[in-house]
């Protein structure tokens, strides 16, 4: 039996139709007479983000990682952001409290806050003394004595103050501005708000980061497109030495041309997906992200190489040497990550600083890991001519408290402690603000975490309020409906 022709063209439609590769939005073009692809559609602008006074992030032709034009004139391009996870103690390193000294013992007179694992302990003084350096005359404790050498380069803000008792909100609050939702980290803001300074690498490295506490949030994207995650160089459980970036291969053959044939076919598989829906740019994000990560393998593993330091700069930082192995390491490798053009590097110290108990073995351990590292970093950044134009930042996620926990440890303390930045255009031999006479809450000149992350992006040439990535219908940015911008402490 003969089967008329326009049938059997209207057979052979129907199969072609019943093979191809259906996405969710040919479901909704075909289903309930298509209001769902009418919704989508009328919601496809609100998620489109544009950064303001920005080229368009997303779009391959626009670059979403070249260099961006700021809004006001920078005195920083880049950031190194020295971790110290855990809470370090202000009043025992940039901030002392002559009248702990005098009241060693007694019950605190202050109020206390909620959330105190041990609220009726009594004050605890510092274990260390404190000496006055350089022309500043700036105090630091016996636990940084190689920092010390460098504080007439130092900002010390004692009078910062934040949002939540436990590790976890803190550290959220202080990576991405929110403790509540999924937000973009700091370093995916500003490497969204300044492009890359070297295509060849990311724009935002982190060292050794946390597998806890927010984990991979902390130099996540979140809504931001894809090319502007953090990349991780191992994580808090890796040694710094055998610590790599993840799936990076060497190339084979001349200029990596198995490695460019695979790339190809993906990313030709990811265009022509992206292309049935020009409105869909979610996967441009990741087509940049595979072409950075092809370019990394032949440049990335030069600068994990350190066998071109010299002798002399390798035992500066601490290398190959106990305590100082670790984080002499990464402070090393974050100064190459800079000098090559990474606008942001965080270097980790994981969990090292929280001590509810033994706080004075505990505390001497921490600093005796980091104070000769974060010293020669300050050092060679200024003998190299980066430390003008790059900003070190020095803290953690709280402080602790200034009565004793236990026999002999401190507790949490989110309502005053003690952060410095040095370089990038802030005022060098420095005081701002202060805490009470016990160091428990921050007392004049105030400074939040809101405001620390809008004065960092002033300081880089961004407005913090322009700042924006629209998603799913509302403007967002790193400092939310908050930030004020410390001009105080600009030089």
């Amino acid at each position: 039996m003969s089967i008329d022709p326009s049938t059997e063209a209207q057979l052979r439609s129907r199969r072609a139709h019943s093979v191809r590769a259906y996405s969710r939005r040919d479901l909704l073009r075909s289903t309930s007479a298509g209001f769902g692809s009418v919704a989508l559609g009328a919601l496809s602008s609100a998620w489109s983000g544009v950064a303001a006074d920005q080229p368009d992030p997303v779009r391959p032709e626009s670059g979403p990682m070249t260099v961006r034009k700021t809004h006001h004139p920078a005195r920083a391009k880049r950031i190194v952001f020295l971790f110290m996870q855990g809470g370090p103690s202000g009043i025992d390193t940039f901030d002392p409290k002559p009248r702990l000294e005098k009241e060693h013992g007694q019950p605190s007179p202050l109020e206390k806050p909620e959330g105190l694992i041990d609220p009726d302990g009594k004050l605890f003084r510092s274990p260390w003394t404190f000496r006055q350096y350089g022309q500043s005359g700036i105090p630091v404790s016996e636990l940084f004595p190689e920092v010390a050498r460098h504080v007439d380069d130092l900002c010390v803000i004692r009078s910062m103050h934040t949002e939540g008792q436990a590790h976890g909100q803190a550290v959220l609050k202080l990576h991405t501005g929110d403790a509540a939702f999924v937000r973009p980290s700091m370093g995916s803001w500003i490497q969204y708000g300044l492009g890359s300074e070297n295509e060849n690498l990311p724009g935002f490295i982190t060292i050794t980061p946390l597998l806890d506490l927010g984990g991979v949030q902390l130099y996540g994207n979140a809504f931001l497109p894809a090319v502007y995650q953090g990349t991780a160089l191992g994580n808090a459980t890796t040694p710094i030495a055998k610590a790599t970036f993840p799936h990076l291969k060497p190339p084979v053959g001349p200029e990596g041309d198995l490695q460019r044939r695979e790339v190809d076919f993906v990313q030709r598989l990811n265009r022509e997906y992206r292309d049935r829906d020009p409105q869909d740019s979610s996967l441009d994000g990741v087509i940049q992200s595979y072409e950075l990560a092809f370019r990394m393998q032949r440049h990335a593993p030069q600068l994990l190489d350190l066998s071109n330091e010299s002798r002399a700069t390798l035992d500066a930082y601490g290398v190959g040497v106990a305590p100082t192995e670790e984080y002499g390491r990464g402070c090393l490798l974050a100064r190459r990550f800079l000098e090559a053009g990474v606008r942001f590097v965080q270097v980790t110290h994981p969990g090292k600083w929280d001590h509810h108990a033994a706080l004075k073995t505990g505390h001497e351990k921490s600093s005796r890991e980091v104070d000769r590292p974060i010293a020669a970093l300050l050092a060679d950044l200024k003998a190299r001519g980066l430390l003008d134009d790059t900003l070190v930042l020095w803290g953690g996620e709280f402080g602790r408290t200034p009565t004793q926990q236990g026999a002999d440890g401190r507790d949490h303390n989110p309502q005053g402690f003690t952060v410095w930045l040095a370089g990038g255009g802030v005022k060098a031999g420095h005081i701002h603000g202060s805490t009470d006479e016990y160091g428990y809450y921050a007392a004049e000149n105030k400074v939040h975490m809101h405001d620390l992350h809008a004065t960092l992006l002033h300081l880089l040439g961004l407005d913090h309020t322009r700042l924006t990535y629209r998603f799913a219908g509302r403007d967002f940015r790193l400092t939310d409906v908050h930030g004020r911008i410390v001009h105080e402490i600009i030089a």
